[in-house]
């Protein structure tokens, strides 16, 4: 069982040092220390346990370290910064491990790149070697890029050439939508497995600058600290530590403070219930400081996403995903509003970004997503998102089942597209969308189907057999045909980079990974990652 929990204290892959208000991360991965055996990550390449670690500093420097507000992520191997993804690892790995994988990595990416648009830490990849595949992908998601220019150290994306697969970590996508590289330029360079070097990184964009190894660490330490001075962060002050998850786990399931996963592996379905908070919960920022990891507005929404994550990893039949919540609605809004009267604080701006991230976590998951709302659900503000992420929500009707929203459904907690779940719901019918808002007090059954915040309200005679018939077909259909068309129902809206990536991650690189060409016998990912030699490739083009 692949678990996602990470410690400072046990880092084998990266060492964070802390130099006034910049952060610098190096990278040194343990050949030894691979997440399965069988795979030495030599040359500072990566395994999923490499990338596990990297999400919690990225956490970490947002909830534990206020007065920082740069981040250099850099080597600390000569003239290599990093190789990418391990190649035995992948070649060695089931389809859907590979997917996940590169699902991870592009989610851990994207956490890099709003840690400087939202939370106010800027970054800069310091290249002092080589940069290849994922690796430079990592520097991608950084805001500047600096490589070494010593004749050797070069950035480069191999998949096509080399391994028959592509960037599967947005590679393609942030070097000509976020980095404005001409498409020309792009076709050569990912085509060209030795990529480019100094002078010709910088002229074509793919770097900010190429600096002669003499002046590199002066220049990375003036960036760095102009980076730093662009922030908002408050310049000192105690961040809170982020404690270890508690969780029970069983053979079917998991129980966390206030989550619960149970799993019914014969009918190849879960139910994930959120519990509402209970007692006092903080109310001004500094009783979340005070509270620190064990509020509810964290807590939650930590246990919610790693059990998210053990069920792409660890539990690739389940289908079928039944969202459930429970206790008092009233006590979720009674947080939402706290986190919204005090958003302007760093810590409740961290909050709400971390639910943000894990209610995307939620869309992106690879399962069927049915909210069920009965009475005694807390199906409300925040809450009340996970019903608008789900594929379908059954309400059960009569005067007990309420749903309520609050002021953190007007957008505080937006999708990849940048909307809100209730504008997407809503898209092309903006008066619809102002009625929901406007609504004063808990919507009953009837008026959340009239108001279109869920999708069926059955009576207490066809509950059951609805919702039964409704998990059995859905369980019964295939999987892969369910991916695809929920990635492609689950994104209405404006395009944007992260949906760009998402969807070809979900449609090509899913494709691609099962076409002989790159994981047959003697496709290009086999042959390479198992025994160096060149691949048999199938010619015709489809």
């Amino acid at each position: 069982m692949i678990s996602f929990a990470a410690d400072p204290s046990r880092y084998r892959h990266w060492k964070l040092e802390l130099q006034g208000d910049v952060a610098v991360l190096g990278m040194a991965v343990d050949e030894s220390a691979g997440l399965e055996p069988g795979y030495a990550l030599k040359l500072n390449s990566y395994d999923l346990g490499v990338d596990i670690e990297l999400a919690d500093v990225i956490q970490r420097l947002r909830f534990s370290h206020p007065g920082v507000h740069a981040l250099v992520v850099t080597s600390l191997r000569e003239r290599m910064f990093c190789a990418g993804a391990n190649i035995f690892m992948l070649a060695a790995s089931p389809h859907p491990f590979k997917v996940n994988f590169c699902k991870f990595t592009n989610e851990t990416r994207l956490a890099l790149e709003e840690m400087s648009a939202e939370s106010g830490i800027r970054t800069l990849a310091a290249l002092n070697g080589t940069a290849s595949g994922g690796g430079y992908e990592l520097a991608l998601a950084c805001d500047e890029i600096l490589l070494v220019d010593d004749g050797s150290a070069a950035v480069s994306l191999p998949e096509v050439p080399q391994l028959g697969v592509l960037p599967g970590t947005g590679g393609l996508t942030r070097l000509v939508d976020k980095r404005g590289v001409r498409r020309d330029r792009a076709d050569w360079f990912a085509t060209a497995s030795e990529g480019a070097k100094g002078k010709r990184a910088a002229e074509w964009r793919l770097v900010d600058d190429a600096v002669p190894r003499s002046e590199f660490a002066a220049r990375v330490r003036a960036r760095a600290a102009a980076l730093a001075a662009t922030s908002d962060r408050p310049a000192t002050g105690p961040g809170i530590e982020l404690d270890p998850i508690s969780a029970a786990r069983s053979a079917n399931g998991i129980a966390y403070r206030w989550v619960r996963l149970e799993i019914e592996r014969d009918r190849r379905f879960a139910t994930l219930t959120v519990s509402a908070p209970d007692g006092d919960q903080p109310a001004t920022p500094s009783a979340f400081l005070a509270a620190g990891s064990s509020a509810w507005a964290i807590a939650a929404w930590r246990e919610l996403d790693d059990a998210l994550l053990h069920l792409r990893f660890n539990e690739p039949e389940v289908g079928v995903v039944l969202l459930r919540t429970a206790g008092e609605g009233a006590a979720a809004l009674t947080v939402d509003r706290t986190l919204d009267r005090h958003r302007a604080h760093w810590l409740v701006r961290e909050i709400l970004l971390l639910q943000k991230r894990v209610l995307k976590r939620l869309d992106l998951t690879a399962r069927t997503f049915f909210a069920l709302i009965e009475p005694g659900s807390a199906f409300a503000g925040s809450l009340f998102e996970l019903a608008l992420a789900a594929d379908r929500s059954y309400m059960l009707a009569g005067e007990e089942t309420m749903v309520a929203l609050s002021t953190l459904n007007r957008g505080a907690l937006p999708g990849s597209s940048g909307l809100s779940r209730l504008a997407v719901r809503f898209l092309g019918e903006p008066e619809r969308l102002k009625a929901a808002l406007d609504h004063d007090g808990p919507f009953g059954a009837e008026a959340a189907v009239r108001a279109g915040l869920v999708t069926f309200a059955p009576d207490d005679i066809d509950w059951q057999d609805e919702v039964r018939l409704a998990v059995e077909e859905r369980a019964a259909m295939s999987p892969d045909a369910l991916t695809g068309m929920e990635a492609n129902l689950r994104f209405p809206g404006p395009e944007t980079l992260e949906t760009k990536i998402f969807g070809r991650l979900s449609a090509w690189q899913n494709w691609i990974f099962t076409r002989p060409n790159a994981t047959g016998e003697k496709g290009a990912l086999t042959t390479y990652g198992k025994t160096g030699q060149r691949p048999e490739l199938d010619r015709r083009r489809t």
